[in-house]
Order: C-alpha cells, then structure tokens, then sequence
C-alpha cells in the first residue's frame, strides 16, 4: 500500500486546452486563455480583476510593489505561514512583524494586531490557514482606523467564503495559489486579486513587466514603453489553458474534497474525546474549501512516532510550517511583536494527512485505521 500525501487531479480536459493554445499560436502570457480564467476568477470571487500570475509568490510580490513598500516599512503577519508571505514584503525592504495565532482555526490573532502597530506599520497580512477565513471583519476595522492597507494571502483560500463572502474579495489585494498541492493547479501559477479599483491600471503596468503594453493593444496608446517597475510575472498560455480545465470544475472539485475531510473529521472525533488528538475547528461564518486535513497531537514526540508508523505502512503524512520567527532569515529581517507560544506550540504538534480528490473512502479509512492503531 502507497498513499501518497498530495496526487495532483486532472479533469480530463487539460491536454485539449492546452492543444487549442498550440493550435491559437499565442503561448505567451494574456492569451485567450488567461483571459477566461481572469473572467472566471473575478466572477466567482466577487475581486475587482484578477491577474494570473506564474506563482502565488509572484502575485505576493505584485502586492507589495502596488502596496509601495518602502524601506523600514513594517507589515504585520503571523509567524505560522510560507516564507512567501514574508519574503514579498523583505524584497521591498520591508520589515514582517510577525504576531500570535489564535488556537482554533490557527489564523491570525486579530486580537494583537492593534498592539503590533507603530508609526512604521504600512499594512496586514491575514494569512487564511487550510482554507479558513481569518476574522476579516476585525481586521479591515482594525485597518481603517489606523490607515493600514489589508493583503489577505488566500494562497489555500480558493472556494472559501467569510460571512458569504469569498476569501481574496475582502481586503484591498489578495494573492491565490496554483500549485499542484492546492485544491485548483495549474502546476506552478496563481493570481493577484485587486479589490482597490484605483490600483487596478498599476497592477497591470506591473504584471507586463512595468510597461503599458495593454493600453497599446488597446489602443489607448500609440506605442508602448517603460513607464514603472515591475516585473514578468505573467504565466504562459499553456499553464492558463491547463488552469482553465480545472476551473471549469472548480465547484465539484471543492465538493469531493469536502467529503474526504468530512469522513476524517467524523472518524476522529472518538480520538478527540478521548484526549488522543485535537482536530480542526471551523467558525460558523466560515465556509471552507477542504485544502487540508490536520490533526494536533499531544507531543512532537508522538506526532514523529506516527509519522514513521505511517511512513512504515506507506502512507506520507507530513508536519507543516516551521515558524519563520525562528528561522535564519526570520531572525535577520524580521522581529516577533509579544508572546508566540501558540504558534511554536501548534508547529511542533500539528500533522497533515493525505488528501486528494481522487481518494476513495476504502483508502482513507486505511489513513484512519492506522492513526486508530497507533493512538489507541
């Protein structure tokens, strides 16, 4: 038996799409292609424009340049997340101060932020953990009364809602992900979401690599130039085209994984009373997409015991995110705003079990049984 943690899906549909692409003769960015799932995106999601873009980090570092991070300036986030989140924000010269989680939905502690914030303070990333809506509506309060910009990273986000409203529509800017471990792949790729309609002629200067490409094939100008920085963050055709398939059944994408994570949660649930292990908790306003399937162990040393009964039984099952506090370069860049215990806590306990929409309920049972065999 081999269970892999992560087996990339595709519909059926992708080696077509991406033959159309061949066959339009545009594979470069901002084709046909990455037209409809910029449509696409802005109709499920409710943002303003969607900009796809060849990673999440791309379009992280998209919204740090339209943000206009400068040196010294501070962004607050949690520790409990990707180097990306961070990284965008230190390639601007910018300083990622990081706070506590809270320990249910392991997001964001809206509860500090207000502490964290100083003259230097420039905006706030909420980080949407497993697909679960941080309290965005603290936050963006929180950001109006003193003036902060909001960049919520919904890398994991894509199909889930806060109080009905979809993750990446709330704040100004918002940043998805593609990669072949979220629910919705392209391989590599994501989207910068723009909710600020007045960013929206900047972000796209950005995204074609600074110049006002677009506004000449427009023809709103009678040639094109360098007018700002940026970058090349577009994705080529092939990825959007790939992409495109997999939106197209986006809904019944999220619906299968919703029912793999439901027979975890369920089958866990004597574990739970029985004070073995903690399982995911998930606010009412929250609509979740099923991204991930975690548990809390005890210990690190019982989570590393059932990592390799796992690994023995050829089932990968893998801990997450070491806080980037503690890292090397979290140390050099960054600093920690009061107490991070939850989030040092929660790392070294947290274990992430194999999900995928093509796993059968036979396979996940024989995930379950083993954590029984182990636990009990």
């Amino acid at each position: 038996m081999k269970i892999p943690f992560n087996k990339p899906f595709a519909t059926g549909k992708e080696l077509e799409y991406i033959s159309q692409a061949i066959a339009n003769g545009h594979l470069s960015g901002n084709g046909e292609f990455t037209q409809r799932c910029h449509a696409s995106l802005e109709a499920a999601i409710g943002c303003q424009k969607a900009f796809l873009t060849h990673s999440c980090t791309a379009a992280l570092e998209m919204a740090a340049i339209l943000a206009d991070i400068q040196p010294g300036d501070e962004v607050i986030m949690p520790s409990y997340t990707f180097v990306s989140t961070a990284n965008a924000f230190v390639l601007r010269g910018g300083v990622p101060v990081f706070i506590d989680i809270r320990p249910d939905t392991l997001n964001i502690d809206e509860s500090k932020i207000e502490s964290a914030i100083t003259a230097k303070t420039k905006a706030i990333v909420p980080v949407h953990y497993a697909g679960v809506g941080c309290e965005m509506d603290s936050i963006m309060e929180i950001a109006h009364l003193h003036d902060l910009l909001v960049i919520e990273d919904a890398a994991q986000g894509v199909g889930s809602a806060y109080k009905g409203r979809s993750l990446g529509s709330i704040g100004h800017l918002a940043a998805v992900s593609f990669h072949e471990t979220k629910n919705v792949i392209s391989g590599e790729g994501g989207a910068l979401l723009v909710n600020h309609p007045g960013w929206i002629e900047q972000a796209e200067i950005i995204w074609e690599k600074g110049t006002n490409r677009n506004q000449f094939f427009r023809g709103l100008v009678d040639k094109y130039t360098w007018v700002d920085i940026g970058s090349s963050y577009l994705p080529s055709e092939l990825n959007a085209a790939f992409l495109w398939a997999q939106l197209e059944t986006a809904e019944a994408i999220t619906q299968k994984r919703l029912l793999i994570w439901q027979q975890y949660h369920q089958a866990f649930a004597d574990l739970e009373a029985k004070g073995k292990l903690k399982r995911p908790i998930i606010p009412d306003e929250c609509q979740h997409n099923a991204h991930m399937y975690y548990i809390l162990l005890p210990d690190i040393n019982i989570r590393t015991a059932l990592i390799e009964k796992l690994k023995i039984c050829g089932v990968h099952a893998v801990f997450h995110y070491v806080p980037l506090h503690s890292s090397p370069a979290g140390r050099k860049y960054t600093r920690a705003q009061g107490d991070l215990s939850n989030t040092e806590n929660v790392s070294s306990r947290l274990l992430r079990l194999p999900l995928w929409v093509s796993m059968t309920e036979y396979v996940v049972n024989q995930v379950i049984d083993l954590v029984y065999d182990t636990l009990v």
